[in-house]
């Protein structure tokens, strides 16, 4: 996993560019990866695929000395940047100059154009440092870039199992020049479906590697409903590469056994972690899968003092920290292996107290003095339950809900299988 990130975390990896097509091309020699290819034209939802571009040449100088290269680091000048040719003054310049504002040392990652390339600017990320540092007077930049109409490309493996209920791993291919945001995700998910190859499982299992939220909605909305109709839930990859603790954000409500399982595992491994619920650690691509209906937690090691700047270099992984969530993926698969799949088969709602069916339980009542216990409350909570579900589900999530041993739950929903009432996996 090390490995793969010291290769692939200098490339210039933006949206569409030719460092991003060297990945994609690496990548696919180490998994069959299919590529889904999205051509710049139509927008979707209002995103736009920016051109392909790179920049050729960046330059800053004063007298004919060079002051900043911004080619010497792929985030040295801005992603999509405008092409620029020509003196200004220095109070020009540092309108178009970037820098972190914690670590003065850091380029930071400015990312926005990528996102919107109909108002594009051109500008350098610099350290704070040598902002700070520069004198009055007159300075030449010079950038030069190459563009051509944009391509997005996003890259899809999958491990089938005996069921088409499908469990997504995502991560971010882009972020050009950074390690541990993004591809450590990567190197993290190829590592599962390399474990996985050969296994034989219930559930199927598919990687989807994207350049950071457009990706991921180009890849759901653009799909044909029967390729997204098997997306039963997910989980997003990011930033697991860091020494900083584990933190596994629930998909929204808290659904998804999967995430349940998770949570499991990294009771489990007795390491230091949190979980919170959705949107309360991060904010990225789960929340375009969960528009799309898909439920989607996300495993990562955010926060970690090396955010969206070049200090986030290989350097900064270890060895035993993308160790440590690759065993909390195999044993959430292992988990998740372990329960049994519900989907309703019937429409409307059915009169289970009826002979052919002798499914009923009756929760008594009040006022005639034949209240039923907790227990059989409980039941009844499951019983009601079952006409609702929109989409499938597993006996774990249900056990959950209704406060009930798995097996219990179960073995009264064996018996509506039984009645071909659900389909139970």
């Amino acid at each position: 996993m090390l490995g793969l990130i010291r290769k692939l975390a200098p490339l210039r990896r933006i949206i569409a560019a030719p460092d991003y097509d060297k990945a994609v091309a690496h990548l696919r020699n180490l998994l069959p990866f299919e590529v889904r290819e999205y051509k710049a034209g139509r927008p979707h939802n209002g995103w736009v695929i920016p051109p392909r571009w790179e920049a050729t040449e960046a330059v800053i100088r004063r007298g004919g000395e060079v002051v900043y290269d911004g080619l010497q680091h792929p985030l040295g000048v801005i992603a999509l940047s405008a092409p620029f040719v020509g003196r200004v003054s220095l109070a020009e310049l540092r309108s178009h100059l970037h820098y972190h504002h914690g670590h003065p040392e850091a380029i930071p990652f400015h990312y926005r154009q990528q996102f919107r390339s109909w108002r594009r600017d051109w500008g350098f990320c610099v350290p704070r440092r040598l902002y700070e540092s520069l004198a009055e007077g007159e300075y030449e930049v010079r950038i030069q870039t190459v563009e051509a109409p944009g391509r997005l490309k996003v890259l899809e493996y999958e491990h089938r199992g005996r069921l088409d209920a499908t469990i997504v791993i995502g991560a971010d291919l882009d972020r050009p020049g950074v390690a541990n945001d993004g591809v450590s995700g990567c190197a993290v998910g190829i590592e599962l479906m390399q474990r996985l190859r050969g296994r034989s499982t219930k559930f199927s299992y598919r990687l989807v590697l994207v350049p950071g939220t457009i990706g991921s909605e180009y890849y759901l909305g653009r799909s044909p409903a029967r390729r997204r109709a098997p997306l039963f839930e997910g989980v997003f990859l990011e930033m697991l590469g860091t020494p900083t603790p584990l933190a596994l954000q629930r998909a929204r409500g808290g659904a998804g056994a999967f995430g349940a399982g998770l949570a499991r595992a990294l009771a489990a491994t007795g390491a230091g972690h949190r979980i919170g619920d959705f949107e309360s650690v991060l904010i990225n691509d789960e929340h375009v899968w969960e528009a799309y209906g898909i439920p989607m937690c996300s495993l990562s090691r955010f926060p970690y003092p090396q955010y969206h700047c070049s200090l986030d270099d290989a350097g900064a992984i270890t060895e035993e920290a993308l160790a440590e969530a690759a065993a909390v993926l195999v044993s959430g698969v292992d988990d998740l292996e372990t329960t049994r799949l519900v989907t309703r088969r019937f429409t409307g709602t059915v009169c289970l107290s009826h002979p052919d069916y002798d499914l009923y339980v009756d929760p008594g009542e009040a006022v005639l003095g034949t209240a039923a216990g907790e227990e059989v409350l409980r039941l009844r909570r499951l019983m009601d339950l079952v006409p609702g579900l929109e989409r499938p589900t597993t006996t774990r999530e249900l056990a959950v809900r209704v406060g009930l041993p798995e097996a219990e739950v179960a073995a009264y929903l064996e018996r509506w299988a039984a009645k071909g009432l659900i389909a139970l996996d």
